[in-house]
């Protein structure tokens, strides 16, 4: 009888470890009621096989706006989901968009580039096929990322005028010229130069959507993210801009920041 306890006790350990291993694994303990829907999208535009996520409410999408969230780099489209996400998402409760995170492989900087037109994949394909799978509200879609991704929510919607109610970007790694990007950002200076948003955005209005930009005292990204933020405002664009401590990370942290933002704005488009 001993014996059998023993091994049942073991048992009963292990699973609690395999639980708590695939919990600090996958960034969260409960999706709070959510589905969380992986599928494969077979990209025409970049020319392979791309893995997305989709964050569902229960009883569905249909109806709901959609937050496209844009990952890092060296990242997956399943790196921003965390306990903090799932939390703010049941708070929000009817104002809880679907949430859909594309998949931008390791260094797209989401655009379009020699190896893939990876800014027009999320616009033309990657975007509709959320739309169509959850049902959600195509007139209402805002559009946010961290670093990398950061990067990619400001680059796009200049290339979709009107398509964004909201525009998020969180440590967006921008530059102030080509030769402090790091290997594998750009092409070359002529793809630096198409997508420089800094400098385009001292001619050129980069979107009529309210814009969210905030990035850590301690940031490598902090001096240029606050050039651009200055140079938003002095065309008149809707700019908000937070200065907050530490550096580059927290952003699970502040996700319900965002997200309460995010749904905001939506509810008014």
């Amino acid at each position: 009888m001993r014996r059998i306890v023993l091994v049942a006790l073991a048992a009963v350990l292990a699973l609690i470890g395999f639980i708590a291993i695939r919990d600090v694994r996958r960034g969260y303990r409960t999706t709070r009621g959510f589905r969380v829907e992986r599928f494969t999208l077979r990209s025409r535009l970049v020319g392979r096989d791309l893995h997305e996520v989709l964050v569902v409410p229960r009883g569905g999408g249909r109806r709901r706006p959609l937050l496209v969230f844009l990952h890092g780099r060296s990242s997956s489209a399943s790196s921003n989901l965390s306990q903090p996400l799932f939390d703010e998402l049941h708070r929000l409760g009817d104002r809880a968009p679907v949430v859909f995170l594309p998949d931008g492989g390791d260094h797209s900087y989401w655009h379009d580039r020699r190896d893939g037109r990876w800014g027009a994949y999320v616009l033309r394909e990657a975007i509709p096929e959320a739309l169509r799978r959850a049902r959600a509200d195509p007139r209402r879609v805002a559009i946010g990322g961290i670093s990398m991704g950061g990067f990619g929510a400001l680059d796009l919607p200049r290339l979709a005028p009107g398509r964004f109610c909201a525009v998020g970007a969180h440590a967006a790694a921008l530059w102030t010229s080509g030769g402090e990007t790091p290997a594998g950002a750009f092409d070359d200076a002529e793809d630096f130069a198409r997508h420089d948003l800094i400098g385009l955005a001292r001619t050129r209005t980069l979107t009529n959507a309210p814009v969210w930009i905030d990035v850590g005292r301690d940031d490598p990204f902090a001096q240029a993210d606050t050039t651009l933020a200055e140079e938003l405002r002095a065309r008149g664009e809707r700019v908000a801009f937070h200065l907050h401590g530490g550096g580059h990370g927290g952003f699970a942290g502040r996700m319900p920041e965002y997200l309460r933002w995010y749904a905001a704005r939506l509810a008014r488009c």
